[in-house]
């Protein structure tokens, strides 16, 4: 069992979790069983509560955890599925310590960061790191060296290799290289002072990698390795890509593997040919359509990263160019959808932007726009049917009018009396039966499937028989036909909308069926409008 730790320094958001996904991609496909973790230093237990604009999106695994969109990264980019034991915050570590000191478990003792903190930390990452018969963990320490949230960690992390000895553990540290447009050069200082801050705490880098705008030359690496007291051959450039993905091959081409191979003692790596690597080969662009994605988050990207790159994965294996249009569903002009072949409208919580949500839909819905709703997407799309169809002017949810006299969106029975917030909601996978003949059942290829939810209202089966005899086809219903999942349109050239969330399972060369039927039915609406 070898642990690599990520770090970083100088400035945030350097693409830390990318890198810990390269390297642990670069691994797997030398024939490693690898995993990732990532370490956050907030004091939340878990991102579920935060705002989209504070933390980004929230990706959910398996067993339900809400986690860090790192993971989706990482489950991306290894084609494994994690779970929560794979998202350490400090939250969860005081949460579990306090506990332990109010049962009793440390009588006699004060509790203190060091050694009681420090040690729940190392036992997280080493039960991490024997699960799944791992052979390498990947972990990525969230924040910037010097920050006082990330303090207890790194202690962790030094630890760890003192405990564990030689060639068992590596550090690989990112920093910024700038490059000043005002004197036309790369500045090594940043790079330099936050190597210093890491040795302060008495973690020494065995690599370094920078982050550059422009190729590093051999003077400025030499002066790098100088000032950090690493090794030439220790110090890497990891430069913007115009794709993700291609970010394993750049790091494989600077021989990186090479190294962490000796330090780890891993022997000669072998690397064979990389998924990502086939999915991007064969792709051609083209065909160029245009998708409108209608959500309340859109200034942030990261809050929808999962569905830009389900997208992204759809428009590979259809061999086209998705250019996203993001679209705030609080403020824009409907002749805006006019101007593309598709329509998305995603997940999301409480009222704001909820009615520009429902215009959309119903432009796609009345003008053939092939359409995919998505959590909250399909929960409007209810209302707006409902609004349209049943002539209930008042449709709603209760989650935006508490209120509201046709509550078709309601609370699930078991979340009305619920005074927690927190990992309350409906989470994780759970299975769904697909109605026979139905679009859905087309594009899946089978009648059961499991999906991943993240949501706290449902379908309410009062107006269940009233919505199906107007034509709304539920094609999705969990195994007790109790919940509904999916619904459809089958007048319509492509509207579908699901309760669960696609997109954290889509995978590039292997593309979610619901997002690959919208591209597949995108290009079809494109061939109509040019003929």
């Amino acid at each position: 069992m070898k642990i690599i730790f990520v770090t970083g320094g100088v400035i945030s958001s350097l693409g830390k979790g990318i890198f810990s996904a390269s390297i642990g991609h670069l691994l797997k496909c030398s024939g490693y069983r690898v995993a990732i973790m990532k370490l956050d230093p907030y004091i939340n237990v878990d991102p579920g509560t935060m705002s989209p604009y504070q933390h980004g999106e929230v990706f959910v695994t398996d067993d339900g955890s809400e986690t860090d969109l790192d993971l989706g990264h990482y489950e991306r980019f290894l084609d494994e599925r994690l779970s929560g034991k794979h998202n350490l915050t400090t939250g969860k570590i005081y949460q579990t310590v306090i506990t332990k000191e109010r049962r009793g478990d440390y009588l006699g003792a004060t509790v203190q960061v060091i050694p009681h903190i420090t040690n729940e930390i190392k036992a997280r990452i080493l039960d991490a790191a024997k699960s799944n018969q791992t052979e390498i963990l990947v972990v990525e320490v969230g924040g910037t060296v010097g920050d006082i949230e990330s303090q207890p960690f790194l202690e962790a992390i030094r630890q760890l290799r003192w405990d564990l000895g030689d060639h068992q553990v590596a550090n690989i540290h990112l920093t910024l290289v700038p490059f000043l447009n005002g004197s036309g050069e790369l500045k090594t200082k940043p790079t330099q002072h936050s190597v210093q801050k890491l040795r302060e705490i008495g973690i020494i880098p065995d690599v370094l990698v920078c982050r550059t705008e422009k190729p590093l030359n051999r003077e400025i690496r030499e002066k790098i390795a100088l000032f950090s007291s690493v090794a030439r051959d220790s110090v890497f450039q990891s430069m913007n890509s115009d794709n993700l993905y291609r970010a394993p091959q750049a790091l494989q081409s600077e021989g990186i593997l090479d190294k962490v191979s000796k330090v780890l003692n891993l022997g000669e790596i072998c690397t064979k040919e990389s998924f990502l690597a086939q999915a991007l080969e064969n792709f051609k662009g083209e065909t160029t359509l245009r998708l409108a994605v209608v959500g309340k988050y859109v200034e942030l990207r990261d809050a929808y990263l999962s569905i830009s790159e389900a997208i992204l994965h759809a428009g590979l294996a259809q061999n086209a160019r998705v250019e996203v249009r993001w679209i705030d569903s609080e403020d824009y002009d409907l002749a805006e959808l006019k101007r593309v072949q598709a329509i998305l409208v995603p997940g999301g919580f409480g009222p704001r932007g909820i009615e520009g949500k429902i215009s959309a839909i119903r432009y796609a819905r009345e003008n053939g726009v092939p359409f995919l709703g998505i959590c909250l997407g399909m929960q409007c799309a209810v209302i707006e049917y409902a609004r349209s169809k049943l002539g209930l002017e008042r449709a709603n949810s209760r989650e935006m009018d508490p209120d509201c006299r046709e509550p078709v969106i309601d609370l699930m029975a078991d979340q009305r009396f619920l005074d927690k917030m927190g990992g309350t909601m409906r989470l994780g996978l759970y299975p769904c039966v697909l109605k026979e003949g139905s679009l859905a059942e087309r594009l899946y290829g089978v009648r059961k499937i499991d999906e991943r939810h993240r949501h706290r209202f449902e379908f309410n089966n009062v107006y269940r028989d009233a919505l199906q005899a107007s034509g709304l086809v539920l094609s999705g219903l969990s195994p007790d036909s109790h919940l509904v999942e999916i619904i459809e349109i089958s007048s319509h050239p492509y509207f579908i909308a699901c309760q669960f969330h696609p997109e954290f399972l889509s995978r590039a060369g292997r593309p979610h069926p619901l997002f690959l039927g919208l591209i597949e039915a995108a290009k079809k609406t494109m061939v109509k409008e040019n003929t």
